[in-house]
């Protein structure tokens, strides 16, 4: 049976971010189902919504009593905050506050699901963020921190935009270019736009934890869909970034070489062509949910990250 929250239209009953307005009773439901009810009192914290665009987005922000930095996170494709508990409990561990919404079409956040119409949208959520995270105060550096679709909004915004003074490292967790089969994707997409919006879901164990792989099939919030759109809107952004200039940028990149979603051996290409000297860890073995691998995976890719914040 899903849990409560989902019945009780959630986009609807959150409060605007910035109100007064108590969060409804079904937000603590949704912190227990996905273990992101951390305890301290010294944790200042809030699930609200913002409007971006034509979208009204769900925005979570945990703030330490000494939070000496920030991490915004920005999830993957078919993911939503819910499933980022172990990358936020260690970054408040650092004394880190933390910064993340659902995506359009994700979790909680309004729009067709898993869908895009252009991945410009995303670079509007993350400039919102921004002002977020000038709204609340929160310390620089400002880390951002992308898994998979979430480095691909990161690694855009480097390399596209004009980032911001607080601005810290580039966290990427096996950052998406291109996925995996993309010419063969690519040329299915072709032939099917014309007669369908969206295909079956194709699920792949994308993580070496078993505990997460199940926990995913019982996920809610999950979408089942493969919108053409979504893969039209990535059709037109991988060009941008292949072809983008240069940037005197050292992003921190950690990849499994057990990865079947993206071509990450292309894309690690890319990225060092991209950016002078890369900080790259390479985990043998690991799956591509790297935020949610085995416990060992994920101590070491914190291990590392640490080395340079």
């Amino acid at each position: 049976m899903p849990p409560d929250f989902i019945s009780l239209n959630p986009q609807n009953s959150l409060p605007q971010l910035f109100s007064e307005q108590v969060e409804p009773a079904w937000t603590q439901n949704w912190r227990d189902f996905y273990r992101l009810d951390f305890k301290p009192s010294n944790i200042e914290q809030r699930l609200g919504r913002m409007q971006v665009l034509n979208y009204q987005l769900a925005v979570h922000y945990f703030i330490p009593q000494r939070a000496v930095a920030t991490l915004i996170v920005l999830h993957g494709y078919y993911d939503h905050m819910g499933l980022y508990g172990h990358l936020f409990r260690w970054a408040l561990n650092n004394n880190f506050a933390v910064l993340s919404c659902d995506l359009p079409g994700h979790g909680l956040s309004t729009g067709a699901r898993a869908s895009i119409s252009e991945f410009s949208e995303y670079q509007a959520v993350l400039a919102a963020l921004f002002e977020v995270a000038q709204q609340l105060s929160l310390p620089a550096p400002w880390h951002l921190a992308g898994q998979s679709m979430g480095g691909a909004i990161a690694l855009d915004y480097a390399l596209n935009q004009q980032p911001l003074s607080e601005i810290g490292h580039l966290i990427l967790f096996a950052p998406l270019v291109r996925p995996r089969a993309w010419r063969q994707s690519k040329l299915l997409y072709q032939s099917l736009r014309p007669f369908v919006k969206q295909v079956p879901r194709q699920r792949t164990n994308n993580s070496t934890d078993k505990d997460f792989v199940e926990f995913l099939q019982r996920d809610p919030l999950q979408a089942n869909v493969l919108p053409t759109a979504w893969v039209g809107a990535l059709s037109r952004w991988i060009p941008q970034i292949e072809k983008a200039q240069a940037k005197k940028m050292s992003p921190i990149i950690l990849q499994g070489d057990g990865d079947q979603t993206v071509d990450w051996r292309h894309n690690l290409n890319v990225l060092e062509d991209k950016f002078k000297q890369p900080e790259l860890f390479m985990l043998p073995g690991a799956g591509h949910h790297l935020v949610n691998e085995q416990a060992h995976y994920r101590q070491q890719e914190f291990s590392f990250i640490e080395r340079f914040l």
